[in-house]
């Protein structure tokens, strides 16, 4: 089997990936931003590296996967105005702000589920690792890379780039970045345009406020990840990840700021997935384009013609390489619900095939199968393409209904060639690609529900409630679920055809 190589946007190449620790991978990804409910556009970085995860523990890793919830500050000093995102949403909701970082963290954790994403190993807060943050920023000033301004502390960049490749990852240069940043709030206390904020002294209306050797305040946003992947996966890791978006400013400040507190490029690996886009352009509240996943869910937006299913949205995700751009449309959604639901029936079909001795063996077709299950691995080798593997699958779902009825029906393939097939087909469907059979989920949860509603029929009853008992049997039976008193005293129940 070919070595794992992967697209580092670091170097800007292809790369055989090597582990610092042999078989040990450390992974940090960014995570939420969690003043808000996530979009579509956020669910493409968190199931691309989901995918990532799941395939590295497929080659026997033992990993340790970081993803951090952003539950402080984040101003942003790129593209608009500073302005503390949780503390703004906090106001407007009228609720407090970790009360908002809990609802919202929820609702993310709920959204993950859905997708059928693995937890990471750990999830870190930002407002959990202030100290962490304090002492980096100390290092930094100590070694004269930041510099205090009336309470707030500024990153010099101009110094670090006399001395270090800072734009490398973004491939912005330091002149063009001296020419097009724009005058925001705060600018007038740096000493450059370009510097960027490691602790911003608090206003009096600002609610989220920790006490600093420079006075009250908050982290920046960058500072954080530094601390936190620092504390967790050490000076340095393997693989960084995230989208695209935040190869500037952010994971190029994460960049300087770990390497001088820790003498080098934090992450050995730095993964970037692409946009999704909606009609070419990026999803964005300045666009008013954005879709919650609620509302991807539930079909409730005005750009939506029907809802879509976790795994319909995860399915389409897939089948675009992670660095390639994936268009929005729900023509591209409606196409892979049909392919997602054709690939789960051949997938269950395969499951029932079995070698039949008083059938011809099809050699042929056998070499198309071990070749065509044999390179998930090579493509999946290959910087995750997905997209390739979902290519292959297709064209065994084709041959695996041929041989069910078709020009294929009088022909078999040997015992080991339907082992191997299910084997591959079963780990990549389902431990790699992470897809699951929604259909068997909701009817899991209906039999959960079922069994809830006998359970409260059987408490009535035990209580001589016989108006809630039969209340609880009669609007199921006129919604077709026919509920029946056994003679032992249990409750079963049988659906109408």
């Amino acid at each position: 089997m070919s070595s794992l190589k992967v697209h580092n946007s670091y170097s800007k190449k292809k790369e055989e990936f090597a582990s610092i620790i042999p078989n040990h991978v450390g992974m940090y990804v960014c995570g939420p931003t969690v003043s808000g409910e996530s979009h579509l556009g956020h669910a493409r970085p968190f199931i691309t590296f989901d995918v990532i995860y799941r395939y590295l523990k497929h080659l026997n890793y033992k990993v340790r996967y970081v993803r951090n919830i952003t539950d402080a500050g984040h101003f942003e000093e790129e593209g608009r105005a500073a302005e503390d995102k949780i503390s703004k949403k906090a106001v407007l909701e009228k609720l407090e702000p970790m009360e908002l970082v809990q609802k919202y963290t929820n609702l993310f954790h709920w959204a993950m589920k859905q997708f059928n994403n693995l937890d990471p190993s750990i999830e870190p807060t930002a407002t959990g690792h202030i100290v962490e943050q304090i002492n980096m920023i100390e290092k930094i000033i100590a070694d004269g890379y930041a510099y205090v301004v009336n309470g707030s502390v500024y990153f010099d960049v101009k110094k670090y780039a006399g001395k270090y490749p800072y734009g490398k990852l973004s491939g912005r240069v330091l002149d063009d970045l001296l020419e097009t940043t724009r005058d925001l709030e705060g600018q007038d206390e740096k000493h450059n345009k370009q510097d960027f904020a490691l602790w911003k002294a608090a206003p009096p209306e600002h609610i989220m406020r920790w006490k600093s050797p420079w006075g009250e305040g908050f982290p920046g946003w960058h500072i954080e990840c530094s601390a936190m992947s620092t504390k967790y996966l050490g000076e340095q890791f393997d693989i960084h990840g995230g989208g695209m978006d935040l190869m500037f400013p952010h994971h190029e400040s994460e960049i300087a700021q770990s390497t001088i507190c820790n003498k080098h490029v934090p992450a050995r690996y730095w993964l970037h997935n692409n946009m999704i886009t909606i009609n070419g352009r990026k999803m964005g509240k300045s666009y008013n384009n954005v879709i919650r996943l609620t509302e991807l869910f539930s079909g409730n937006h005005e750009l939506l013609t029907q809802a879509y299913s976790p795994m319909t949205i995860r399915f389409f995700i897939l089948q675009t390489h992670y660095r390639s751009t994936l268009d929005f449309s729900n023509e591209a959604l409606q196409a892979a619900e049909k392919g997602l639901k054709r690939l789960w029936e051949a997938y269950e079909e395969l499951q029932k095939l079995e070698f039949d001795a008083y059938k011809e063996r099809n050699e042929e077709l056998e070499k198309t199968f071990y070749k065509l299950c044999g390179e998930f691995d090579e493509f999946m080798n290959d910087d995750f393409n997905t997209a390739k593997v979902l290519a292959n699958m297709f064209t065994l779902v084709s041959n695996i209904n041929s041989l069910k009825s078709g020009n294929l029906e009088k022909t078999t393939l040997s015992a080991d060639c339907y082992a191997y097939v299910k084997k591959q087909f079963k780990a990549y469907v389902e431990d790699i690609l992470g897809l699951q059979d929604e259909n068997e989920d909701k009817r899991g949860r209906l039999n959960g529900v079922l069994d809830l509603l006998i359970d409260l029929r059987k408490e009535a009853k035990s209580k001589k409630d016989y108006v809630t008992s039969d209340k609880i049997r009669n609007q199921l039976n006129r919604l077709g679920i026919l509920m029946k008193d056994e003679k032992d005293g249990n409750i079963s129940y049988s659906f109408e055809k």
